[in-house]
């Protein structure tokens, strides 16, 4: 390239092939290389390839997106993909697939540790662990998947940041009998597939509705652009049961929870368990205190608190769905120890009584200024936070710090093999 073709203000590369030299892992599954003054956030490499890299979205500006679509120089960590529908233009989940597991644990640590020195103000080595259950090549692991319909009445998955559906159900994160049967009808267009398989080995499968669309196209009438996609994310939706109860049985230890097939309980058959044990050891409640457990589900943090407390002591616990805290509650009627709350976490912690201990389980987006603003007042001696995002856990971290709780344990586990994502369970104490 000459001179003249270097990148200015506005330059757009898209559909552009480059050599690039893959450095380190970013947040989001991609590797940072550099090119023409320029970074490059390249998907589907490793860090220390070097690669054919094809931009595939440049909104112009310091830095642009990119599939490594040929590998010049390969990483000794790379393996063939377990996930066959993997790759560029593949399915987007399984962003790892080229990655050995041992590799798949240093990278999701590494972008750990990147976001809690970059966000959070910490300096600290991190090692990512990996969770029972599933083989040892990172499948089989998924309890639960959603899938997308497609114009045609095909189920699939979704494609990177597309709403296009690659329809060859051979993603191997979970059993191939999950897929069994299912492209032998023809599915309610736009509608997405919720299939479980739960801890007897029952195969549930709810068809979930589009979300409703108004006659002008929009998701809410009267409402644009974000408000009518939030409209749209938290309209009803209509469920049918296909197949199975629609109730699937989980269980940790010897408690069982039967739950809505669409409602939330970990993807990972390990995950459950192996982190109400963390929980449990971290949170250390006194008999007869009371503890908080904010964004609950249906109980399992509480059910583990509950032991600590006894009878005499209190479980807070807060959740946002009804659904969530009606199974909750009929899986816990026998501890009456542990009260169910429904609604905002934000809106309900100022009337709960003082905690001495803290869990939290908030969603991708972190728990933000406001929760850990209330929780600080609060005064807890031990805060037990869960967080399924690096970059908003790293943020996370930061307002916990800024006001006065320091990071003293964290352990980072690997729950969703062959993807980029990785689970953060850490303790503050004050």
């Amino acid at each position: 390239m000459s001179r003249h073709e270097r990148q200015v203000p506005g330059t757009d590369w898209s559909g552009r092939r480059i050599e690039v030299i893959l450095g380190n892992p970013a947040h989001g599954g991609s590797t940072v290389a550099r090119y023409e003054g320029r970074v490059v956030f390249v998907r589907h490499g490793l860090p220390g390839e070097r690669v054919m890299a094809l931009v595939t979205e440049d909104r112009g500006g310091a830095f642009c997106f990119a599939d490594a679509v040929q590998v010049l120089e390969a990483s000794p960590d790379r393996v063939n993909p377990v996930c066959p529908i993997s790759g560029p233009g593949g399915a987007g989940c399984c962003d790892l697939s080229h990655a050995s597991v041992p590799a798949q644990q240093r990278i999701g640590a590494a972008v750990v540790a990147e976001q809690l020195r970059r966000l959070g103000g910490v300096e600290r080595a991190v090692e990512g662990e990996l969770l029972p259950g599933g083989d040892a090549d990172g499948t089989r692991w998924r309890t639960r998947v959603r899938l997308a319909v497609d114009r045609a009445g095909n189920p699939g998955f979704r494609r990177h940041h597309s709403h296009d559906v690659e329809t060859d159900l051979a993603c191997p994160q979970i059993e191939a009998r999950a897929y069994a049967g299912l492209t032998d009808r023809v599915w309610q267009p736009g509608a997405e597939l919720q299939v479980v398989l739960d801890a007897d080995g029952e195969r549930h499968i709810v068809e979930i509705a589009p979300a409703p669309v108004s006659r002008t196209g929009r998701h809410s009438p009267g409402r644009r652009g974000a408000s009518a996609r939030r409209a749209a994310a938290n309209a009803p939706r209509a469920e049918k049961v296909v197949e199975g109860s629609g109730r699937p049985v989980e269980r940790v230890g010897s408690r069982e929870w039967r739950l809505a097939a669409t409602g939330f309980w970990q993807a990972h058959r390990g995950a459950a368990a192996t982190y109400s044990a963390v929980v449990g050891e971290w949170a250390d409640a006194s008999a007869g205190a009371t503890a908080w457990d904010l964004y609950g589900g249906v109980g399992v943090f509480a059910a583990a608190l509950a032991d600590q407390v006894g009878e005499v002591g209190r479980i807070e616990s807060v959740e946002s769905s009804r659904v969530a805290v009606d199974d909750g509650a009929l899986a816990l009627a026998d501890l009456p120890q542990v009260r169910f709350h429904h609604g905002r976490v934000e809106r309900m912690v100022a009337d709960l009584p003082r905690p001495e201990v803290v869990v939290l389980d908030p969603p991708r987006a972190g728990a933000g200024r406001e929760v850990i603003e209330a929780l600080a007042a609060a005064t807890p001696e031990r805060i037990v936070h869960v967080g399924c995002d690096a970059a908003s856990f790293g943020r996370d971290v930061g307002l916990y710090r800024s006001h006065g709780y320091e990071l003293a344990d964290l352990r980072v586990f690997a729950a969703f093999p062959s993807t980029h994502h990785v689970e953060c369970l850490a303790l503050f104490t004050r």
